[in-house]
């Protein structure tokens, strides 16, 4: 993607991240995505979990986690999914990735083969939650950090974000507050004090400052 693109880049003092686009700070999202009835912008026609139409980038690690929780994660899918190929191709170099490898999620009947087409969300998720075990390292980052994304040594907002209706709940946490558990748990708790000394100098003691959601320890995103 390309990060900037909606908004400017602010300087991070962070050792991994020196850039943040701006608008992650004032643009909103929808955090419980249970409680949406999503649309491709507002005023569409309904249609959940249309964030999950398309594969998703995988770390190498969590492509090997995933196939280690397989039969759980199969629970929560259809038999036509769990039949179909999980991934699309084989691994391949990627340093914006922890493992340097990255994988992709393949697509079955119109949306990610992880989409839990008999209830909602992601199979990942449920079998996580139904089997007891951290989703930390399993879940696909790209997936618990939506809309924010990342690319070399910035952070910004995925180029769909605005695609959806999610994007424009005036109530809604900034899409910093939404992902800030996340981010601690994915990149540590120093980028998120990097990020939120970023939060404060933009944004000041203004009366429309965002509420701050709590870290969660390692309760999953």
């Amino acid at each position: 993607m390309a990060i900037g693109a909606r908004s400017q880049l602010v300087a991070v003092e962070h050792a991994r991240f020196l850039w943040v686009e701006s608008g992650i700070f004032t643009d909103r999202i929808v955090v419980d995505c249970f409680s949406h009835a999503c649309s491709r912008h507002p005023g569409g026609s309904t249609h959940l979990d249309i964030c999950c139409q398309y594969g998703a980038d995988v770390d190498g690690n969590e492509k090997a986690a995933i196939e280690h929780h397989r039969q759980s994660i199969a629970a929560q899918m259809t038999p036509g999914a769990v039949a179909a190929p999980w991934f699309e191709g084989t691994l391949e170099p990627d340093a914006d990735f922890p493992s340097g490898l990255r994988a992709r999620t393949a697509v079955f009947d119109g949306a990610c083969i992880f989409l839990d087409r008999a209830n909602r969300g992601c199979a990942i998720h449920r079998a996580a939650i139904a089997g007891g075990w951290d989703l930390h390292g399993v879940k696909p980052m790209i997936c618990r950090l939506w809309p924010l994304t990342w690319d070399y040594n910035s952070l910004g907002l995925a180029d769909d974000y605005a695609d959806y209706s999610c994007a424009f709940e005036p109530q809604a946490p900034t899409v910093y507050q939404g992902g800030r558990s996340a981010l601690s748990q994915l990149f540590g708790a120093g980028l998120v004090d990097a990020l939120d000394a970023v939060e404060a100098k933009m944004l000041g003691a203004s009366p429309n400052r965002p509420r701050r959601l709590p870290i969660v320890g390692t309760t999953p995103s």
